[in-house]
């Protein structure tokens, strides 16, 4: 199927029968805002998804004013193929390939509450393929019973609760199958081929690696997968999990011995937070809007602020229990977290564990320059160049901060260090802000404030966009001295209960001349009330298909951590002690002075809605 629009030609709506015909071409548009559907190359809506009106026209689409006909990004055909319920694929190709899927840790935690749902998931809703077959690899004694046992726990069809839920997990556990072996044994993984072979039963096999496992192992674990259990007949992938080195040097290595046995184009390194729905609207908000692109600059925008914020500490990290304290904690770490996930925190800390992983990556999004289309290389060209642009963190531009205990009553709130798995004397950060410059023509002295904390006062993560003062304010003397409260504010809140609203000033009803700051609020639950899925559904998904741009290329690594490598070097010669913040608080004192030193007002990160 293929479906053309064409930005230059009048608009008109359509119903959902006629814009998913087999073959159809959309050309005849009436007078009105032209309609752009953005329609992702690989997934076709299956028979259970349905296209609501707002207006007349779909919701899924955006409306652009007339003149934007010359916004090439816009105006690309935009295809999508394949049979209704196995999007990528043909009749012919399904019935002669198979998708063989290889979670490699599947013993792991994240392999079972979030991996094997996340699949399950895609099969409920017809998005894989006719033939394939799930394979979980670990080092543990487990059977297929027990591993079918084991994930059926987890699986739940919350995203469309119908009579043939129970009849759907039975036949997707009928798919999934197990083998014990080393992650460093090629004879291990030449047993693995054999029943993938057996599986597979002569089709063009197509195969999906999985690394659920620590970096330390990644190497010996591809190397072993490529030489042993490789398709001979299709392609062969793997989705590397972070962390990805722990500063410049390393992550060169990680990836130089990748790329010993895989070619870029075969390694997918997953960062589920660009899967988050709100990340990924960003820039369909920014370029399908006319409203936003002119003020996306230094012109209008004081300040970008990206907030990620935590209620737990590390306990909760363990994702076993989400409030157990003291020596309970370590215990069921040890027992049951193959990876100690307490320990790997101490390693790495709150900046590598998120602002290089995450923040860094979506301030990226956020900055970059229109792309030349939606595909995955011109995409992450962009953001390789805002990245490239980026100057590298100094100290002076830093806070970093540990949390300490206190007790609330009869609720004792543990410190970091109070965790038998963690040295007493640890210097690792829970929370870190700094300051980022873009030094490009668009961005040039707009600071972007990241914050990234444990054990703080609220769980979320967010994109506040400060706009500039008015020139000469009419209505300032309403406002107070404090003029920045009367500043325009768009918010992108990507967890929890996603929402973009734009903070605007307006008249309070009466008599008299009084204002007010009001939110225009899209919230998502309440405008879309089906559930929103799971990153990792749309991050598997797109790895299925050859998607490639919400996963992170090599050079975006190298210059990640060519901005945070010198601030982490310098952290750990000169020891510093983080600021001690109290367990639940909104973080150290230090942040304050450093929004200061730029003249920027933090955001509220309190429970805002």
């Amino acid at each position: 199927m293929a479906i053309r629009f064409n930005p230059s030609s009048p608009c008109t709506s359509f119903p959902p029968s006629k814009l998913f015909n087999h073959g159809t071409t959309v050309s005849t548009w009436m007078d009105c805002s032209i309609w752009v559907c953005k329609i992702h190359a690989r997934a076709k809506e299956s028979k259970h998804s349905e296209i609501k009106y707002s207006n007349v026209c779909p919701v899924t689409a955006v409306s652009l004013q007339a003149g934007l006909s010359g916004n090439t990004l816009l105006k690309e055909n935009v295809e999508t193929e394949g049979k209704e319920g196995h999007f990528p694929f043909s009749e012919s190709e399904e019935a002669e390939s198979t998708l063989s899927i290889v979670v490699v840790g599947a013993s792991g935690h994240l392999a079972r509450k979030k991996i094997f749902p996340a699949l399950f998931a895609l099969f409920y809703n017809g998005r894989l393929p006719k033939n394939f077959a799930v394979f979980g690899y670990a080092r543990r004694k487990m059977t297929d019973e027990d591993l079918r046992n084991t994930i059926s726990k987890t699986l739940t069809c919350r995203v469309d609760d119908r009579e043939n839920c129970d009849y759907k997990i039975n036949e997707f556990l009928e798919r999934c199958f197990y083998h014990s072996g080393q992650y460093s044994s090629e004879e291990h993984f030449a047993e693995l081929d054999n029943k993938l072979m057996e599986k597979e039963a002569g089709r063009v096999s197509n195969r999906l690696f999985y690394l659920s496992i620590p970096p330390d192992i990644f190497v010996d674990a591809v190397r072993c997968a490529n030489r042993r259990a490789s398709s001979a007949s299709g392609w062969m992938r793997v989705i590397v999990e972070k962390p990805f080195g722990r500063d410049t040097h390393s992550s060169k290595e990680l990836t130089k011995g990748l790329k010993q046995y895989l070619t870029e184009d075969q390694i997918f390194r997953i960062n589920h937070y660009l899967g988050e729905e709100l990340v990924e609207n960003l820039l369909v908000l920014r370029f399908s809007n006319l409203v936003f692109e002119p003020l996306w600059s230094r012109n209008y925008i004081q300040n970008v602020q990206l907030i990620f914020s935590e209620d737990f500490g590390i306990e909760g990290q363990g994702r076993l229990v989400h409030y157990v304290f003291g020596f309970l904690a370590a215990i069921i770490c040890l027992l049951f977290s193959p990876f100690v996930v307490c320990r790997y925190f101490d390693n790495y800390g709150i900046i590598r564990d998120i602002m290089q992983n995450h923040l860094l990556q979506i301030l990226a999004l956020f900055a970059m320059e229109t792309p030349v289309s939606l595909d995955a290389e011109d995409i992450r060209n962009e953001k390789v160049k805002v990245l490239r642009s980026m100057r590298p963190l100094q100290l002076k531009d830093v806070v970093v901060g540990q949390y300490a205990g206190y007790c609330d009553g009869e609720t004792s709130y543990p410190a970091y260090t109070d965790d038998p798995t963690v040295a007493k004397n640890s210097l690792t950060p829970t929370f870190a802000a700094a300051t980022l410059f873009v030094d490009n023509p668009r961005w040039d002295g707009v600071p972007f404030l990241v914050i990234a904390g444990k054990a703080l006062h609220s769980k979320r993560a967010e994109i506040r966009v400060q706009f500039r003062q008015v020139p000469g304010n009419l209505y300032k003397r309403k406002f107070g001295s404090d003029l920045d409260e009367a500043t325009n504010e768009l918010v992108l809140r990507v967890q929890p209960n996603e929402a973009i609203y734009l903070k605007v000033n307006n008249k309070v009803p009466g008599l008299g001349l009084r204002l007010d700051r009001s939110d225009l609020n899209l919230l998502y639950r309440t405008r879309y009330p089906r559930e929103v899925p799971d990153s990792y559904e749309r991050l598997l998904l797109d790895a299925v298909d050859g998607e490639r741009r919400l996963f992170i290329r090599s050079d975006e690594l190298d210059a990640g951590w060519a901005i945070l490598s010198p601030l982490l070097k310098e952290l750990e010669e000169k020891k510093v002690v983080p600021e001690l913040y109290t367990y639940g608080s909104r973080g150290p004192f230090g942040v304050h002075y450093l929004a200061a030193t730029h003249n920027v007002r933090w955001a509220d990160i309190s429970c805002e809605d």
